[in-house]
């Protein structure tokens, strides 16, 4: 029987670290609230941005490959083209689970994603929305 998005939320939400790729340093983009949202609930999460030092006090990774630890989920807030080779890069980096915030995900990004063997979320809920997001 094929996993429900519940079952998958669940898994995702489950087991980090976490990644965030398009995590912003504007306070009012979803790449920022999605970071804030994983940081107000305390989990390890690691903002991936190839401009930035640093998102929101923690230190900003350029990709996927340069993260220090093997992470588990990704958030992607990112243009749907981009999204596709974010995809490709998870399955070749071995993280199992990808949340395609609403906005990042294409047909072709989750065709891919299966087809590579991931388990994704997309066309549903936001995580702000799933774990619950406070603006400070």
């Amino acid at each position: 029987m094929p996993r429900t998005d519940q079952d998958k939320i669940q898994a995702f939400l489950s087991e980090g670290p976490y990644a965030v790729v398009g995590a912003s340093t504007d306070r009012d983009k979803y790449g920022n609230k999605v970071l804030r949202c994983y940081q107000q609930h305390g989990r390890e999460v690691y903002p991936i941005n190839p401009k930035a030092p640093e998102v929101e006090g923690l230190k900003a990774f350029p990709g996927l490959a340069e993260l220090p630890v093997p992470v588990k989920g990704l958030s992607v807030i990112t243009p749907p083209a981009v999204t596709e080779s974010v995809v490709r890069e998870a399955a070749r980096l071995g993280i199992p689970r990808v949340w395609m915030q609403p906005g990042a995900e294409s047909p072709q990004a989750v065709a891919l994603a299966e087809e590579l063997g991931l388990e994704v979320i997309a066309g549903g809920p936001c995580l702000l929305v799933v774990l619950g997001y406070h603006e400070h």
